[in-house]
């Protein structure tokens, strides 16, 4: 069972024009694994999620898996436009087409991601260093190894 921490702050009001960020990023260890989930709406209000898996879960599986929650998120608080950045190359790779998902259940998540994503008008996927996903980053390893 998944534990959920969410934050908001700011008024939600969506420009149109402009796109919503979301950062995402997974942690795994041997017997767990958590997600993090950084959702920033054009005006600067600021979702911030906090996941914890308590089953055994890839790094992979917990990078889709914050992806898949972060994009249910962003539809629920009724985004439009969309631009993600996720530190997993595999993930944003296979997203976008140049790898391709040979694991049966990566392929299971990649198809709820595509199906995911047909709700918004517009959806980028970008890799980015660590280093720019840092607040993604603690929250999902906060969530991975939390007692």
């Amino acid at each position: 069972m998944a534990d959920f921490l969410v934050e908001v702050t700011g008024d939600p009001t969506e420009e149109t024009s402009t796109r919503w960020k979301l950062h995402v990023d997974g942690a795994s260890n041997q017997t767990s694994g958590g997600a993090g989930i950084i959702l920033e709406s054009p005006v600067g209000v600021v979702y911030e999620q906090s996941i914890r898996f308590e089953f055994p879960i890839s790094n992979n599986q917990a990078e889709y898996e914050a992806l898949i929650r972060g994009l249910t998120l962003a539809a629920e608080v009724g985004a439009t436009r969309l631009e993600i950045c996720s530190d997993s190359q595999v993930v944003t790779s296979q997203v976008n087409g140049s790898y391709q998902a040979k694991d049966s259940l990566l392929q299971k998540y990649l198809e709820k991601v595509k199906n995911l994503s047909q709700k918004f008008e517009e959806v980028t996927v970008h890799h980015v260093p660590r280093e720019r996903n840092t607040r993604a980053d603690l929250l999902s390893k906060l969530a991975s190894t939390k007692p």
